[in-house]
């Protein structure tokens, strides 16, 4: 892998004519419907198209199997909450939809919250065979991006029956579920996990002591993955339609980041392109043993940046940590975009990353 690899965050714009749904099944149980099956695998072999086409180094399956719900990237919750046992099938108002203010009401009504009604136990997620078909469609290594994570869907619950009563019970037991999932996927030979969790950024809401306990969710989920596997943390701003979490996300990554310098992953993943590069500074503090995946590309526009725009943006962040533990990618996923546009935010993140290559290599 050369200086400066390019990726980019999960999820990607369904074709037009993909339109099929799962609803809460089973892809196993969904693909029993010929044309359901034929369609994703199409999609999911065009969007990896997309990607290698782009110049992308490090792919992903473009999470074809993220629904079409509400937030423009709602699946993005409740692929997990649908497929793990203990959890109710009805979308409930967010808990803290009462304490929101301004836009944020709106991106928790779009959010939405669940029941916990029993044990939490692993159901059909099936990240490793959905890994498995991906490969099928490149050479180039794929990402796998597993989320939401345990601690940000620990937040979206009511808690109405079962052993589990709080938060804190929740997100352990999701961990378990999470880890049993991620240690398959190594099985497969994946060798970048991507953990979403946007649960970092809890404790600025609900107090410092919390920090403790999203690390430790993050350990139990992710910590384990053995050398060889790079393990990534991903925790955005929020993306509902383009729109950030004000509230949550307030402070930015100088209020949060330090606290997790000793989590057990090799990577955080940022953005940084939304604010222009704001805060960059702190990648001069991370652990000399971490890297980052730094967001050069700004998926909330459909402004498409020049490659010497993105070039900037990399500069910026070069001045502050060595090339070789940087990796370029979006800030966020791009489902929300029109695929033509998200076409040429790659592009133009895989030619920015050129001309700085070329300017380290004099």
């Amino acid at each position: 892998m050369h200086l400066l690899p390019t990726t980019m965050v999960g999820s990607y714009p369904r074709p037009s004519w993909f339109t099929h749904q799962l609803a809460g099944k089973d892809v196993l149980e969904a693909f029993k419907v010929i044309h359901h099956a034929e369609a994703f695998h199409d999609a999911t072999r065009v969007v990896i198209r997309d990607q290698d086409e782009a110049g992308l180094d490090i792919l992903t399956d473009g999470q074809m199997w993220f629904d079409d719900y509400s937030m423009g990237i709602g699946s993005f919750l409740w692929y997990w909450l649908e497929r793990t046992k203990g959890f109710s099938q009805e979308k409930l108002p967010h808990p803290a939809r009462a304490k929101a203010k301004g836009r944020d009401v709106w991106a928790l009504d779009e959010a939405g919250g669940v029941a916990v009604e029993g044990p939490i136990e692993r159901g059909p997620v099936r990240m490793a065979l959905i890994y498995n078909w991906a490969t099928q469609h490149t050479a180039k290594p794929i990402k796998a991006c597993v989320g939401a994570g345990p601690a940000q869907l620990s937040t979206l619950a009511y808690f109405r029956g079962g052993p589990i009563k709080n938060r804190y019970e929740l997100s352990r037991a999701l961990a378990g579920v999470f880890k049993a999932e991620i240690d398959e996927l190594v099985e497969a030979g994946c060798k970048y996990v991507q953990l979403e969790d946007l649960g970092a950024w809890m404790p600025h809401l609900s107090g410092e002591k919390d920090y403790d306990w999203v690390c430790d969710v993050v350990d139990r989920t992710i910590g384990s993955v053995p050398a060889g596997v790079e393990r990534a943390w991903h925790f955005c701003f929020g993306n509902a339609w383009g729109n950030k979490l004000d509230g949550m996300t307030a402070g930015g990554y100088r209020e949060i980041l330090p606290h997790y310098h000793n989590v057990k992953v090799d990577a955080y993943v940022l953005d940084f392109a939304c604010r222009e590069m704001e805060d960059a500074d702190l990648l001069r503090k991370l652990p000399g043993d971490k890297r980052v995946h730094v967001g050069v590309i700004d998926v909330r526009t459909l402004e498409i940046e020049h490659p010497e725009q993105v070039a900037e943006r990399v500069r910026k962040v070069l001045r502050h940590i060595e090339p070789e533990r940087v990796t370029l990618t979006t800030d966020c996923g791009m489902k929300q975009l029109p695929r033509p546009c998200a076409i040429q935010k790659m592009r133009a993140l895989v030619e920015g990353a050129a001309i700085v290559r070329r300017e380290l290599a004099r």
